[in-house]
């Protein structure tokens, strides 16, 4: 089921909390969130005709989508008063508590609205938030994503649903204009679970690559040569192709930052050590990341993660970060 078939469903029957506008009317969906990720996804939305309300903390970055045919609002508050679906699409957990009101008076606004947290976050963080929101009266439906920049701006992210049945079901046609598959997870917080597995392969993958072009370059092997043969062999995959051309450019424009991957592997690696998991590949990953990060290379695409390795190879032996 479509967007606009989903949307007219919804206002005939005047489902609760998602379908029908405050005031009535054609239903409206709220996002809060306009980074690398959120404003694409946002303006995949507009351009699938879903009325649609925008806000950033950067309001430059609202722009784009507005240009799309949505409406900038006046801040947070006004769009949870203006929306009954709202997703969030935001740096970090503070960020949430910050934009809700989280231990506020202002939190009584989500009350009959539905949270679609798209972020990715601590599980056991999720786990009291949706907690917190159905006791303030709302719903909440965790939809992690996987993928990076140039998926999302193609609308071909995947998205992780977990929360209680019927409001997954409520929430899945929303996510059709960004999303080219969409799996339910069960419980709230397994979408997050879920997703921190994903990550665990999409980090420790992108890392090899990276040193798998290191060892080419210090072994005097053509990168655009590597490349050619890696697309060509059974591994090739459109994040390897990826983030192959950028090792073999140096064009480090971020898909998925340094930054943000570095707080996904903490993440990841947090959740691995309370359930006693033995991840030593995303240890060894982390680690790099967060040199890489020291280096300098915050903002960089994560194939950045190749200077890690260089200067890792540069320093005297006795100075060397450990494997």
């Amino acid at each position: 089921m479509g967007w606009l078939q989903w949307a007219d469903d919804a206002e005939a029957v005047g489902m609760a909390g998602i379908g029908e506008a405050p005031g009535g009317g054609a239903a409206a969906v709220g996002f809060l969130g306009l980074g690398i990720m959120g404003q694409p996804m946002a303006l995949n939305l507009a351009r699938a005709r879903v009325p649609l309300v925008v806000w950033n903390r950067t309001p430059q970055r609202c722009a784009p989508v507005a240009a799309a045919g949505a409406r900038v609002a006046d801040g947070p508050r006004d769009v949870l008063a203006s929306c009954r679906t709202v997703i969030l699409m935001l740096a970090d957990e503070s960020a949430v508590d910050e934009v809700l009101g989280r231990d506020t008076e202002r939190f009584g606004d989500v009350r009959g609205r539905t949270l679609v947290q798209m972020g990715t976050f601590r599980p056991a963080y999720s786990a009291r938030l949706a907690a917190d929101v159905h006791a303030a009266g709302g719903a909440y439906v965790e939809a992690p994503v996987s993928g990076s920049r140039g998926p999302a701006e193609d609308g071909r992210l995947v998205a992780m649903l977990a929360g209680p049945e019927e409001e997954v079901r409520r929430v899945r046609p929303v996510l059709d204009p960004m999303c080219s598959a969409v799996f339910e997870c069960g419980q709230v917080p397994s979408a997050l679970e879920t997703k921190l597995a994903v990550n665990v392969f999409l980090i420790t993958m992108a890392t090899g690559l990276a040193e798998s072009f290191h060892f080419a370059e210090r072994h005097g092997i053509d990168p655009a040569l590597l490349e050619r043969i890696l697309d060509a062999g059974p591994m090739a995959s459109a994040v390897s192709r990826a983030k192959a051309r950028k090792l073999t450019t140096g064009d480090f424009a971020p898909q998925a930052a340094i930054a943000d991957v570095l707080k996904n592997s903490r993440l990841a690696a947090e959740a691995a050590r309370e359930r006693g998991v033995s991840a030593p590949l995303l240890e060894a990953a982390h680690a790099l990341y967060a040199e890489t990060r020291e280096l300098g290379f915050g903002r960089s695409d994560m194939a950045a993660v190749v200077h890690a390795l260089r200067a890792r190879a540069a320093a005297p032996p006795d100075s060397a970060a450990p494997a």
